[in-house]
This record gives structure tokens, C-alpha cells and sequence, in this order.
């Protein structure tokens, strides 16, 4: 395939969004699909989407009218829908005789055959999702900064200590979901079939720093999860401490009470 038919044009936008947690792509019509993994919708007015199962759909072509009217078709399928999307947008050049990757804010190919914008498509994805975790994780580390710098000082209230692991508990699933549903760093499935086109994929991946990006976030969970693992220990210690307390105060009393049986009933 040299073209797209559906793209008429040497040069249009790309924009993703991550619209939800998931979307139920099972449901579609087998019949409106363009392509799978991942799967190709034509959108009426013009331009092609992309949707990702993990809540990312990037649009190719497509006016903003037409976009809003696809995202409010698509809302239906949007398991927890996001009411502030994480977006990103660049152009597309179609060039024939061109160096295929970027330059600038803008991508180039040699054709808008659908195995191309499939693979534009994965890295916007996988470049939308890491935004929204790095917002998430930096939110995470303004919180949880003072908290730790205070570890050393003094033990955590119980209850401000609770909170926080519930808090840090929900942030770790980011990584869960990152690594599980996602696979930020995996190679995508197409690349096995179209093997030409991994130089374009990875010189995509590289200005995007999606491996980068990916390590670096890796590197902040897992300081949280010791933070974490730290308030636990903090905890678990602190409710050892009373056990041993209550089980001390129990002896006493029970030494007190067998003076008094001792001394003060036989005199």
C-alpha cells in the first residue's frame, strides 16, 4: 500500500488524546475496522482514528467538528472517561523522497499507508499515557517529600500515616497499569509483519524519549513503593510496641494483684 484514499492530503494533523481507562473495542462492529492491532476507524467527514484498548485514540485528518462528534459516538465504549484528556498533537508530512521521522513538530513519512500511522499512532499513545503518569507521579511526590523527609525525625501519626498509604497504594497502580495494559516499552505486534518499518519506529521512539521517559518514572515508583514500605514498617513497629506495652501493664497488675493477695488479705 502506497496511500491512504481516505487521506487526501500531503499534510495533516495528528492529535491523541487518553480519553479513559479503557476502551471496549470488542464492541465495535467488525465491519467498521480498517485495520487491527491497533484498530483503524474511518471517521465520517474525513481523516482516520486510531484506538487503543488502554484509553488513547489518535486522530489523523480528522476537523475538529468531526473530532467532536467521533469522541461523542465513542463514549459509549469509554470505561471511567477522563474529564480532562491528556492530548498531544503535531503535523504529518507526507513525502516520498523524504527522510522518514521527525523534524521539528512535525513527522515525516513517505506514504500515509495505514502500517505507518499505526506505528505515529502507538508512540502518541504510549506519549500521552507517560504525560498523564509523570503529572501523576510529580502530584505524588509534592505530597509525599515533606512526609518523608520527617521519617527520620519522628514517627508518623497513625491516621496521617493510613492516608498516606492509601494514597501511595492507589499511585502504585500506575505502574500496574503502565507495565501490564500499556507496554510502554514493548515493540508493537505490527513490527513483526513489517519489519521495513522499524527504523521509522524507533527513530519515533527516540524523540519522543519514550524509553527514557519510561525508566525515569519507573525510578520515581519505585521510591515511593520504599516510602511506602518504610510508613508500614513505621506502623507495624509502633503496633508491636503496644502489644508489648499492653502485655507489660498485664504483668504488672498481675504482680500487683498477687501482693495484694499475699500481704494484704492474710494480714
Amino acid at each position: 500500500m502506497t496511500g491512504n484514499p481516505i487521506l487526501d492530503s500531503n499534510r495533516f494533523k495528528a492529535r491523541a488524546l487518553l480519553i479513559g481507562e479503557r476502551i471496549d473495542i470488542r464492541a465495535l462492529e467488525t465491519s467498521e475496522r480498517l485495520a487491527v492491532a491497533p484498530t483503524v476507524l474511518a471517521v465520517r467527514g474525513g481523516g482516520i482514528a486510531v484506538l487503543h484498548r488502554y484509553g488513547a485514540v489518535v486522530l489523523f485528518g480528522v476537523a475538529p467538528l468531526e473530532q467532536a462528534t467521533f469522541l461523542s459516538q465513542l463514549q459509549p465504549l469509554v470505561s471511567q472517561p477522563y474529564p480532562a484528556p491528556e492530548a498531544e498533537t503535531l503535523e504529518i508530512c507526507i513525502d516520498p523522497a523524504g527522510r522518514e521521522g521527525m523534524e521539528g513538530n512535525t513527522v515525516i513519512l513517505n506514504d500515509s499507508a495505514i502500517e505507518r500511522l499505526q506505528l505515529v499512532a502507538d508512540i502518541l499513545g504510549k506519549s500521552v499515557v507517560l504525560a498523564q503518569y509523570e503529572s501523576k507521579v510529580s502530584q505524588s511526590f509534592d505530597r509525599i517529600e515533606p512526609f518523608a523527609a520527617n521519617l527520620e525525625k519522628r514517627s508518623p501519626a497513625g491516621r496521617q500515616a493510613r492516608e498516606l498509604l492509601s494514597y501511595l497504594g492507589s499511585v502504585l497502580l500506575s505502574e500496574h497499569n503502565m507495565v501490564g495494559r500499556v507496554e510502554v516499552a514493548e515493540k508493537p505486534d505490527l513490527l513483526w509483519e513489517r519489519p521495513e518499518l522499524e527504523r521509522l519506529y524507533l527513530r519515533l521512539q527516540d524523540e519522543f524519549e519514550i524509553k527514557e521517559r519510561h525508566a525515569a518514572l519507573e525510578r520515581k515508583l519505585e521510591l515511593i513503593s520504599r516510602t511506602a514500605h518504610t510508613v508500614l514498617e513505621l506502623l507495624q513497629n509502633r503496633r508491636n510496641l503496644r502489644v508489648e506495652w499492653y502485655i507489660v501493664i498485664l504483668i504488672v497488675f498481675e504482680i500487683i494483684l498477687s501482693l495484694y493477695e499475699m500481704f494484704f488479705r492474710r494480714g
